[in-house]
């Protein structure tokens, strides 16, 4: 509840503090999972005093138990093990200090902690967060490769010896961490995040050495592996031995099996790419000599042609048909020409034979009164009218003295 007070009507620091106490009686008992600090068992003493802390936040708390329950399972636990602690809040007033008071004590067993992975990778899982469309492509050659690792350990010396040696000129960003422990998780999500605020970083490398489920437990850790899926730089997950597949493994952009694994994937070898240059070039040589040599041969294909060879022999040829056909043509259009004469001979003897001309050489004439009409009855003819009479060779006047029309 409340307390009403002010600037003028304080609460001394005791009342403050019973209240404190007070309010944290009214908790019961709770159970608390953790990660054993610190533990201090004083030879004769009758408590035992130890810290539990959150692997995954900076976040510890003191915890008192008898002796009698921590004997219960001192063979079992010790500095690093992972425990269950059933306990109730207390408040100590003379110092202000809350603790726990430890009723019981339960080892988290390696089956418990696999069953709560398989949880938490099914439940990371099913966010998308494993998913293959994520993953971020490796560069071929990195310039700057980030290396999270533990001080002076065997991971380190395997990923740079191995990486200088395929790749000499290459250069390495290195943050020494706790890998295993109470301090590892937020260590190595700090050099993560460290790393993948630096631009000039093309890959990141998390590298570890073997060991049991609970030294490796970091690495499944669920702030780790948010971490890792919201980097934008790709990860490379080196953790453990061939069998070890801590959550890293698969929300990483690519997982290796070991550390020198790890830098065998990274980095590629220079005497390989030498190798793949040089068997480049002499496939590119052999490829435009290839083509060299059949362009030559279709070349020389093209000039063994007669077309080639004689370009003036088709002309010839054509030549001689067109003079033949001129011939041809010319003899065609002389026997129409001439048959055409002949029928033209015959029309126009036809023509002359039939014309007026003709009958008036034979002794006929034509009379034409003198408006030039054609006599063609006597009854178109008066007495005593002059007619002019039409002959082969001309024309002269007559007169008609008797108008006679003949009988048929």
């Amino acid at each position: 509840m409340a307390v009403n007070t002010s600037a003028d009507a304080p609460l001394p620091v005791g009342q403050v503090s019973r209240l404190i106490g007070g309010w944290i009686d009214r908790l019961g008992a709770v159970w608390v999972e953790g990660q054993i600090t610190q533990l201090s068992r004083r030879p004769g003493a009758g408590v035992v005093f130890l810290t539990l802390r959150d692997p995954s936040h900076e976040i510890s708390v003191s915890v008192t138990c008898y002796r009698q329950v921590f004997d219960a399972v001192a063979d079992v636990v010790r500095e690093g093990s992972r425990v269950v602690v059933h306990a109730k809040p207390e408040w100590y007033a003379p110092r202000g200090q809350l603790s726990l008071r430890a009723a019981e004590i339960r080892p988290v067993g390696v089956g418990e902690l696999l069953a709560r992975l398989e949880q938490l990778k099914k439940a990371l899982g099913a966010e998308g967060l494993f998913a293959d469309d994520r993953k971020k492509p490796l560069p071929f050659l990195p310039q700057l490769i980030g290396l999270v690792c533990g001080r002076a350990s065997a991971a380190e010396r395997d990923v740079l010896e191995n990486a200088r040696h395929r790749w000499p000129a290459v250069r390495f960003e290195v943050r020494n961490v706790p890998v295993q422990g109470v301090h590892a998780v937020s260590q190595v999500v700090q050099a993560v995040k460290e790393l993948d605020a630096i631009d000039d970083v093309d890959v990141i490398i998390v590298a570890r050495g073997g060991g049991s489920v609970e030294d490796l437990l970091p690495f499944s850790d669920e702030q780790l592996v948010r971490t890792v899926s919201s980097c934008r730089t790709p990860v490379v997950s080196a953790i453990g031995h061939e069998p070890d597949n801590p959550l890293l493994d698969y929300v990483a952009d690519l997982r290796a099996s070991t550390p020198t694994d790890a830098a065998k994937k990274v980095v590629p070898d220079v005497g390989e790419e030498y190798e793949r240059v040089r068997w480049l070039r002499d496939r590119a040589r052999r490829s435009v000599e290839s083509l060299l040599e059949r362009e030559e041969r279709g070349l020389a294909a093209a000039l063994a042609r007669p077309s080639i060879e004689d370009p003036h022999r088709m002309i010839d040829e054509r030549e001689e048909q067109i003079a033949a056909l001129t011939e041809r043509s010319r003899r065609t259009l002389g026997h129409l020409l001439d048959r055409a004469e002949s029928e033209l001979t015959h029309t126009h003897a036809r023509v002359v034979a039939l014309s007026p001309a003709a009958t008036l050489k034979r002794g006929y004439a034509v009379l034409q009164k003198p408006d030039g009409h054609v006599v063609r009855a006597p009854d178109e003819v008066a007495a005593d009218e002059e007619l002019r009479a039409r002959v082969a060779e001309g024309e002269f006047t007559v007169r008609a003295t008797e108008v006679r029309a003949t009988e048929a």
